[in-house]
């Protein structure tokens, strides 16, 4: 009996069928980003808004004020006595009175100054130029509530930890396609109805079930797509990342041409339903089937696979080998049990969260402050695109660990030096930052690629999503330290993130090199490597 490895050299390793399924899947790093980075324009802070007054629509009827009338005589007094309240976050605090004047409805405090009146906060009474643009003027999150913005997004990164969790182990056990379907289908819904929430907290819940989904959809591609190609051609999973940095790029463009949040919030979730179309041209993983003993079903798919490419498969075959291994539910003792597994997972696991932590924080950093938001946005992922073409060149030539420690340890120098270059030579300091970036990023991708190439069939959905849930940690807890740390010196967060991607540089040199492995089958395999 033939080894699914050699079945598949037979069939074609990347052939017209395997080119097909990549390009189709690969979409789903559009999307996927989109909905990753969607909250710097669904929340865009509003252009103008103030505090409206108790009683306001009443005097305005009694006084015929148009909305800028009304703004001029009652906010703009406030700025006036106190020119470091702007009349967004505040009110004047006072009885007013149109019987006399509706010019001047402060009258019966005669000549007293406007910022010797008593001043409240403002309380869910904003008015915005702009109602409907973003999340911010939607649900009030301005003011005391501003740190509300920050919560949503944390919300999705928790539905991308639990995604990675409950997913991945549902890939494993049910099948690739099956769980990648059902996510793309919860990632419309959820988005659809996240659109049209009624308040802020059904809002928080859809986006945490849109973040659960869209981690399952990612992931289990990216699985999909690294195992029915050969072990010579793993690079694919290099290049579905070129996909992710596209969605990056295309989505400035979107929220130009799309004003309202609640567009652009449907423009990246809609498309998701397309990829049910898939059921009919994207097959189940053979190498899943083998491991779920379902043999005559991993077989005529890989007939039908030789046969798109070209190819021919000896009808003798009744049977392919992949494992001796009993098959069992994966859980987190599978991932820890032997030693190189464990090595592996720890490893792993930190340089995931690593790559996340430091790659958000100098996204943060960078910060696209000022300036064009959408011309500095697509700048900011165009500079990610030379990372694939640099690991594309590399990792086959000199293999996965010496890339993935190198572009760490680059991480490490150039934030350290980022973190003491002077002020007054700011370009320097932004090219110095972006080579850290651009490091990171190669970082980023390689971990992908050698998170599934260090685990069996039987484990490796799960293993690569219980790993890159460490990722979302990161995402979490990246805007706190980054902010935290800033207010104590602006500079400290460098020095940490310096400190994390140094370690992170050393530790990648103790994992085995896998440049031409065949992707391992069993828990054997990999203690073997």
């Amino acid at each position: 009996m033939p080894s699914f490895d050699e079945v598949l050299k037979e069939a074609g390793e990347f052939g017209r069928f395997q080119k097909r399924v990549f390009f189709l899947l690969s979409q789903t790093g559009i999307t996927f980003s989109s909905l990753f980075a969607s909250v710097v324009f669904l929340g865009r802070p509003p252009d103008n808004f103030w505090c409206r007054i108790p009683g306001a629509a009443e005097l305005s009827d009694q006084c015929g004020w148009t909305l800028e009338e009304e703004r001029n005589l009652t906010v703009l007094p406030l700025h006036l006595g106190n020119e470091s309240i702007s009349g967004e976050c505040e009110r004047l605090d006072v009885t007013w009175d149109t019987s006399v004047s509706c010019t001047s409805p402060l009258a019966r405090y005669g000549n007293r100054s406007t910022g010797s009146l008593p001043l409240a906060p403002c309380r869910g009474n904003w008015v915005y130029e702009q109602p409907h643009s973003s999340i911010i003027s939607e649900y009030d999150l301005v003011c005391g509530n501003a740190w509300m913005l920050d919560l949503s997004q944390a919300i999705l990164n928790l539905g991308f930890l639990a995604g990675a969790f409950i997913l991945g182990y549902a890939a494993d056990r049910y099948g690739r396609i099956l769980i990648y379907l059902l996510s793309c289908l919860g990632v419309g819904i959820c988005g659809i109805i996240a659109a049209f929430s009624p308040n802020f907290t059904v809002f928080l819940i859809f986006r945490f079930l849109q973040g659960m989904f869209g981690k399952g959809t990612w992931m289990t591609c990216y699985v999909l797509v690294t195992e029915i190609v050969g072990s010579d051609q793993r690079i694919v999973g290099i290049v579905i990342q070129m996909f992710f940095t596209l969605g990056i790029i295309i989505l400035p463009g979107i929220a130009y041409l799309i004003p309202t949040w609640q567009g652009i919030q449907l423009a990246i979730s809609l498309p998701n339903f397309l990829f049910l179309l898939y059921y009919w041209v994207v097959p189940e993983s053979p190498r899943w089937l083998l491991t779920r003993k379902k043999g005559e079903k991993a077989l005529k798919i890989m007939r039908n696979i030789a046969k798109h490419n070209g190819k021919f498969l000896s009808p003798h075959y009744s049977e392919i080998t992949i494992s001796n291994e009993e098959v069992s539910n994966p859980s987190f003792l599978d991932l820890v049990r032997t030693p190189q597994m464990r090595k592996n997972t720890l490893i792993l696991m930190y340089a995931w969260f690593t790559s996340a932590l430091i790659y958000q924080g100098l996204v943060m950093r960078l910060g696209i402050i000022g300036g064009n938001l959408y011309l500095d946005f697509f700048i900011s992922g165009a500079v990610e695109l030379p990372a694939a073409f640099l690991i594309i060149v590399t990792i086959d030539r000199i293999g996965r660990r010496l890339p993935f420690a190198m572009s760490n340890i680059v991480a490490s120098i150039a934030c350290l030096i980022t973190a003491f270059l002077p002020e007054d030579i700011p370009w320097l300091k932004t090219t110095v930052a972006t080579l850290g970036r651009l490091s990171i990023t190669i970082a980023f991708e390689v971990v992908y690629l050698v998170n599934s190439e260090l685990y069996p069939t039987t484990l490796r959905n799960f293993g690569v999503s219980l790993c890159s849930s460490l990722c979302d940690l990161g995402g979490i807890i990246a805007p706190f330290l980054l902010f935290r740390l800033a207010a104590i010196w602006l500079e400290l967060p460098l020095i940490i993130f310096s400190i994390l991607a140094a370690v992170c540089g050393l530790l990648v040199l103790l994992l085995p090199e896998t440049k031409g492995i065949s992707l391992p089958e069993t828990v054997e395999d990999v203690e073997q490597l």
